[in-house]
């Protein structure tokens, strides 16, 4: 009876786990279809097969989108940002962690009240004073917008890691003569790195897909990022959707290739953070 119990179990398992994941890959296998079709057997029948193959939308969308420019400016926002980030909230986690601070509860709330508060609170006040400092159309003055975005939830996170390591291993460590910070670099970070893998793929995937901000401050089409370029693309009167199927399946295909890549290291280093602190 049990073993017919446990099977009818892993087989609903299986039937669930099979239709999550045709609802996730549906529009992703959806998107690839249409990027393959012209704009017109897209409104007949975005469901159909692509008759004939047009692989010309991927050469439109490149060149009409300017990728070869836009792909870089993400790519130093997203780099400067997850360097930025990784540095300064590895830093403030394990002195968090490591020494004792009265005022931690206040410095907790601040925290997770910058984690929830909407970017549009702040977002008109934060224009005016970039613009009075002359960093609009700044790529690397967004990096700093971002950090501050994604500052919060990757100190909060790095806690935990560091948390978890024994003091007993600092004490030797210092015991050995080591400095404070010959500890930090060479004994907690090796030990902290896949929390610090973690956060730079969080804060990479954010900072490449974010538009309000990257929007808002680059305004010239120099320093715009790809997703700028790629809402660009859809016209006011009139839109190549096959084009704009190709753009979003160019951008798509980094962050998923990334992702899946990662994905093993990725839960390792959720899973580790999830120590309680």
């Amino acid at each position: 009876m049990r073993l017919v119990e446990s099977r009818l179990t892993l087989w609903v398992c299986y039937i669930l786990l099979g239709i999550f994941a045709f609802l996730a890959l549906f529009p992703i296998a959806l998107l690839v279809l249409n990027s393959l079709k012209p704009a017109a057997q897209i409104v007949q029948n975005p469901l159909g097969l692509p008759q004939p193959i047009r692989w010309q939308n991927f050469v439109n969308a490149w060149n009409h989108a300017k990728f070869s420019k836009t792909f870089i400016n993400s790519v130093i926002v997203s780099g400067t940002t997850i360097a930025l980030v990784c540095t300064t909230s590895s830093l403030t986690a394990y002195v968090i962690a490591r020494r004792k601070i009265k005022s931690w509860k206040i410095f907790t709330f601040y925290l997770l009240a910058t984690t929830t508060a909407p970017i549009q609170l702040y977002i008109f006040p934060l224009y005016f004073g970039f613009a009075k400092l002359g960093l609009i159309n700044n790529i690397f003055g967004v990096a700093l917008i971002y950090t501050a975005l994604y500052s919060p939830f990757a100190v909060m996170l790095l806690r935990t890691y560091f948390l978890a390591v024994p003091k007993e291993l600092e004490e030797a460590a210092i015991v050995d003569g080591a400095t404070h910070w010959q500890v930090f670099w060479r004994v907690m970070l090796p030990i902290v790195s896949p929390g610090i893998l973690t956060v730079a793929l969080i804060i990479g995937l954010n900072s490449w897909n974010e538009f309000l901000i990257a929007t808002t401050f680059l305004q010239k089409q120099e320093n715009m990022t790809a997703v700028i370029a790629f809402f660009l693309l859809s016209g006011q009167y009139s839109s190549d959707w096959g084009e704009i199927m190709a753009a979003a399946l160019i951008i798509v295909v980094p962050v998923v290739a990334l992702f899946v890549f990662m994905q093993k290291r990725f839960i390792e280093g959720m899973a580790g953070g999830s120590v309680k602190g």
